[in-house]
C-alpha cells in the first residue's frame, strides 16, 4: 500500500496554502486561533469564499457542483485549513445531507436542495438524537403519521448543533411502530419555519448556546420531502454516520492543536525554564504526539483504501474513537500549559467583543473554552463506547 504523497498531491498542497494565504481573512483566522465564537455571518462569509473558488464541497462529485477531489486531496485541504486556522466547513449540508441526497434522493430533491446548500440559501441542522435516543438511535420516538399528501410530525430532538441558525432540518422519524425498531424509521427534510416547530437553546459548559432542543407539535411535512423509501431511513442514517465519524477524527484539527500547544509550552515558564523542557510535561506531550502520528498513519491507510475504491467500515469507528481522545488530550495539556490564567475565562474574550486585553496569555480563555466544549467529542456522532462495540463486533467477531 503506497501512502506517500505524489508530486501532484504536493502541488495541490501548495495551491491550497497559497489560496488560504490570499483569501482567508486575517480577522477570521485570528478568531479561530483564539477559539472565539464565530457569528453566523462570519461562517457564511467563509463558505461563500470557498464556493466562489469551487472548493466548498470538495467531497461532492463534479456533476453535483462539487470539486470532485480524491480522498487524499480532501485530507490535504482539511489539514492545511486547520493549520491556517480557517473556519471549519459546517458538515450538516456538505458532509452529511449532501452525500445522502446524491445517493438516495430523487432527481427533484437533488436539483432543488444541492445548489441551495452550496450557495448558502439553506442552513441545515441534524435531527437525530432525542432525550432517550442518543447512541441508541434506533429507539427514537419522534413520529411521522401519513395524512394524505403530508406527514404529521410530533416529538423532540436534542443536541441540535447550531439549530438556532438553521432554516432546514433533516430528521429521522418513526413511521411504523409495529416492526423491528430499525425497520420503521424514515428520513424526512423539514422546513424549520413550519408552524409547530419550537427551538430552545441549551447553554453548554463554556457558556455558549451551541446546541438546541427542537420540538415538533403537529408539524405538517409534504410527502415529497421523504428521502428514499418510507421505513428505509435506517440505511440512510448509517450511510450518513459513516461520513460523520470519519470527519470527527479531526487529524487536521489535532495537528494544528499540537502545533499551538508546543508554541504555548515554549513561551510559558516553569521554575525558570520553558515549560516544554519540563520532563513530566515533555513526556505527556511526546505521548500525545506519538498517538497522533499513529492515527495519521491509520488515516492515510484508509485514504489509500478509499482511493482504491474500498468503502470504510469499522475503520471510521477507530478513527473517531482515537481522534477524539487525542484532541481532548491536547485540549487538556493546553489548558494546563497556561496554568492559573485559564481560570479567569472571560466570556467577552470568546465573543471577540472585549476591547480590554484578557489577563495572562492571549490563548488562555480559548484554551479553557476548547477544553470544556470538546468534552463532547467522545459522545457525539455515536459515543466512544458505541464505537468500541462496533470495532469488537466487526473486526474481532465478539
Amino acid at each position: 500500500m503506497d501512502m506517500s504523497f505524489s508530486a501532484s498531491d504536493q502541488a495541490f498542497r501548495d495551491e491550497v496554502r497559497q489560496f488560504l494565504k490570499d483569501r482567508l481573512p486575517a480577522r477570521l483566522s485570528e478568531k479561530v486561533r483564539l477559539h472565539q465564537e464565530l457569528t453566523k455571518d462570519e461562517i457564511e462569509e467563509w463558505h461563500a469564499v470557498l464556493n466562489e473558488k469551487g472548493w466548498l464541497a470538495g467531497n461532492w462529485p463534479v456533476e453535483f457542483g462539487g470539486a470532485g477531489w480524491t480522498a487524499i486531496q480532501r485530507h490535504i485541504f482539511e489539514e492545511e485549513s486547520a493549520l491556517a486556522h480557517a473556519p471549519r466547513i459546517l458538515p450538516f449540508g456538505i458532509a452529511m445531507l449532501g452525500p445522502v441526497l446524491q445517493k438516495f434522493g430523487s432527481k427533484e430533491q437533488q436539483d432543488h436542495y444541492l445548489p441551495r446548500i452550496l450557495n448558502g440559501q439553506d442552513w441545515w441542522c441534524q435531527g437525530y438524537s432525542e432525550p432517550g435516543a442518543g447512541s441508541d438511535l434506533a429507539s427514537l420516538k419522534t413520529t411521522a403519521v401519513r395524512d394524505g399528501d403530508h406527514y404529521i410530525v410530533n416529538g423532540q430532538k436534542t443536541w441540535t448543533t447550531l439549530g438556532q441558525h438553521a432554516n432546514w432540518i433533516f430528521c429521522l422519524v418513526r413511521t411504523d411502530s409495529t416492526v423491528k425498531a430499525q425497520e420503521g424509521i424514515s428520513f424526512l427534510l423539514i422546513d424549520m419555519t413550519t408552524p409547530g416547530i419550537t427551538v430552545r437553546p441549551i447553554v453548554l459548559l463554556e457558556g455558549t448556546p451551541e446546541v438546541n432542543e427542537v420540538f415538533f407539535d403537529d408539524v405538517r411535512v409534504p410527502v415529497e420531502n421523504l428521502v428514499g423509501k418510507e421505513n428505509k431511513g435506517w440505511t440512510y442514517a448509517k450511510y450518513l454516520l459513516t461520513h460523520e465519524r470519519t470527519n470527527i477524527a479531526g487529524v487536521g484539527f489535532a495537528t494544528a492543536g499540537l502545533a499551538a500547544l508546543k508554541r504555548i509550552a515554549r513561551a510559558q515558564v516553569a521554575n525558570g525554564r520553558p515549560l516544554i523542557e519540563n520532563p513530566l510535561f515533555a513526556a505527556r506531550l511526546a505521548e500525545v504526539e506519538i498517538d497522533l502520528m499513529a492515527m495519521s498513519t491509520t488515516n492515510l491507510r484508509m485514504l489509500a483504501q478509499a482511493a482504491a475504491g474500498q468503502v470504510p467500515g469499522a475503520e471510521s469507528s477507530m478513527l473517531k474513537l482515537k481522534g477524539t481522545q487525542i484532541r481532548q488530550a491536547i485540549n487538556d495539556l493546553t489548558r494546563r500549559a497556561v496554568g492559573p490564567w485559564a481560570l479567569a475565562f472571560p466570556s467577552e474574550a470568546l465573543e471577540g467583543a472585549n476591547d480590554d486585553a484578557p489577563p495572562g496569555p492571549t490563548e488562555a480563555a480559548g484554551a479553557t473554552r476548547a477544553y470544556l466544549n470538546n468534552r463532547k467529542l467522545s459522545i457525539y456522532g455515536g459515543s466512544n463506547e458505541i464505537q468500541r462495540g462496533i470495532i469488537a463486533k466487526s473486526l474481532l467477531g465478539l
